[in-house]
């Protein structure tokens, strides 16, 4: 028997602050327009329909609003709405023929086995399209949080969620079994006039601490405490803040036989250049 996953985020608290967002979520969606808009872009590329399509994003409706000019290519959107920071996926084995993401499996207690689900719901050949948030995202938050309640309060507990990286989520789509998998990152600054203003931007987005655990409240003496580490070490020549925000974007699709198949290790029959389409210099 294998051990389950440890528990990193509290899926009650997660509705909660999905809950929470509501209505403010349309006053903070620019990260999510963007991811989708990538999301989009990536199937402007491809010359086939989907007409079975799933949103498994925690905020339905953006992918859905991003996508509609591809007009039929892509089928009515079906918005799935998974248990928080769970990994069980109420989809039916090959029952589609795009799953897409949009910012929420950064709060997957077992994000390989959520990939694994997502892939075996896919029909052969179908396409997987996600972004998830990365492992610069919120450094500088993460830092003054930490030594402000180290300051203020003697101990710190962890407060920014832990986020995979570019290698990583490469290396989790192979595990998961997608064919041709693909990884990118999308690095964005977001520049604030302080911390709170960051902090309200987070609260419509739904993604404030959601960590598993007892959760002790920040006082007002840590918050600004933080707000003044964040401008002491962060502040621009205008005197706003920098927030990282880093968008992993995924891609792969389910195994089919007319996929194109890696050739064994040294049995290439193609040289690099012919494969990257650019033209070889010659030597002094």
């Amino acid at each position: 028997m294998t051990s389950a996953p440890p528990r990193l985020f509290d899926p009650d608290r997660r509705a909660a602050r999905l809950r929470r967002a509501g209505r403010r979520f349309a006053d903070a969606d620019f990260l999510h327009r963007r991811a989708a808009t990538e999301t989009v872009a990536s199937l402007e590329a491809i010359v086939r329909s989907f007409p079975v399509a799933v949103d498994l994003s925690p905020h339905a409706g953006v992918f859905a609003d991003v996508v509609a000019p591809l007009g039929e290519r892509v089928g009515p959107v079906q918005a799935v709405m998974a248990a928080p920071g769970q990994a069980a996926l109420p989809l039916a084995d090959g029952s589609a023929d795009l799953v897409v993401s949009i910012l929420g499996l950064h709060w997957a207690d077992d994000l390989p086995g959520a990939l694994a689900q997502i892939k075996r719901a896919l029909k052969p050949d179908g396409l997987f399209l996600g972004a998830l948030f990365g492992a610069g995202t919120l450094k500088e938050l993460r830092g003054v949080l930490t030594e402000a309640e180290l300051q203020v309060r003697g101990g710190a507990q962890a407060r920014v969620s832990p986020f995979a990286d570019g290698y990583d989520a490469a290396a989790l789509m192979q595990r998961a079994g997608f064919a041709l998998p693909v990884t990118d990152v999308d690095r964005v600054t977001v520049r604030y006039p302080d911390l709170f203003a960051l902090v309200r931007d987070l609260r419509a987005m739904g993604e404030t601490n959601a960590l598993a655990g007892t959760i002790r409240p920040l006082t007002r003496d840590i918050a600004a405490r933080a707000a003044a580490l964040y401008a002491e070490r962060h502040a621009e020549a205008d005197g706003r803040i920098p927030a990282t925000f880093e968008i992993v974007q995924l891609a792969g699709w389910a195994p089919h036989d007319s996929q194109q198949k890696p050739l064994p290790r040294g049995s290439a029959k193609m040289r690099l250049a012919d494969a990257l389409g650019v033209k070889e210099q010659g030597g002094d």
